[in-house]
């Protein structure tokens, strides 16, 4: 087999939907064997287990081969994508040297093997860039947070420090109080204890709810949202980008124009034909009858 025609056989087969299919099977079985681990006394099952071990780093290596040979002539193009880069360093890390038995990092190596589905499903790929891309705003977000937190702690411990020390002896065990309420389980519990003290604790608790449960997550909502349509938005500029005429316009736009040309053409030939006066149905000839000869 000469070398184009491996490539091409490679890129066929990586490209196939059984391929990715029989992949994420793979995976979801690897998942399955990892929770089985988790158990105590598996006996005669520990064997199987490393076996099927082995076998998963064989199939997943054959698989990032045959990746790499999908590209040809160029294998380093096969690291352009992140994805790709994920996926090799996830499978090759399982073979380095130390990592052998039960070691935790090992495990973790394994786990992150799991993390791989996302590669083959648009949806959770587009989740997941959009996660990355709200760092930024998140990391503005979980700073005002965090001032919000230490000034509402302040105060919490000068109010209440002396008849809640559980809660709010320390800055630290006030924060963490704070922190839990904002799941608004222990409102009910922490405003009752506010008014046993007086009806002014009121004012601290709304104010808190109103500032943090109703702003600063609705804030991270909006920049998560954002960054979700941002992401979709280039997750389709990339699906516009092939270009196997090589005519340097992606093959969706070439589509897309052609179309409208055709629409152009329709109703100029329509406009001709009403300005001609053709009509579309076929006209039947009717002879006239022969006049009579005049004497």
């Amino acid at each position: 087999m000469t070398h184009e025609r491996l490539t091409a056989w490679c890129a066929r087969v990586t490209e196939s939907r059984p391929f990715d299919i029989a992949i994420i099977v793979l995976i979801g079985a690897n998942a399955i064997v990892l929770g089985i681990e988790t158990y105590p006394d598996l006996g005669v099952a520990a064997p199987l287990l490393r076996t099927l071990e082995w076998i998963f780093r064989v199939v997943f290596v054959a698989e990032i081969t045959l990746r790499v040979l999908a590209y040809g002539r160029r294998p380093q193009d096969f690291f352009k994508h992140g994805w790709n880069i994920f996926d090799f360093v996830v499978i090759v890390a399982a073979f380095l040297p130390g990592l052998h038995g039960d070691s935790a990092m090992l495990r973790v190596i394994r786990i992150a093997r799991v993390l791989r589905l996302v590669r083959f499903f648009p949806g959770l790929r587009t989740i997941v860039a959009a996660l990355l891309r709200s760092l930024p705003g998140v990391t503005g977000f979980l700073a005002l947070a965090v001032v919000t937190l230490y000034v509402y702690g302040m105060a919490g411990w000068l109010i209440f420090a002396e008849h809640q020390p559980d809660d709010y002896g320390t800055l630290g065990q006030a924060v963490l109080t704070l922190f839990v309420l904002l799941s608004l389980e222990t409102l009910p519990d922490l405003m009752e204890q506010g008014m046993a003290l007086s009806t002014w604790t009121l004012v601290y608790y709304i104010s808190y709810v109103i500032v943090t449960v109703n702003l600063l997550l609705n804030i991270l909502i909006a920049v998560i949202v954002n960054s979700m349509e941002e992401a979709r938005r280039l997750e389709m500029t990339e699906s516009l980008g092939t270009d196997e005429d090589h005519d340097g316009v992606p093959d969706d736009i070439d589509r897309i124009m052609i179309s409208q040309r055709l629409d152009d053409l329709r109703e100029l030939v329509a406009e001709l034909e009403r300005e001609l006066r053709i009509d579309r149905e076929p006209h039947v000839r009717t002879e006239r009858p022969a006049k009579a000869p005049q004497h």
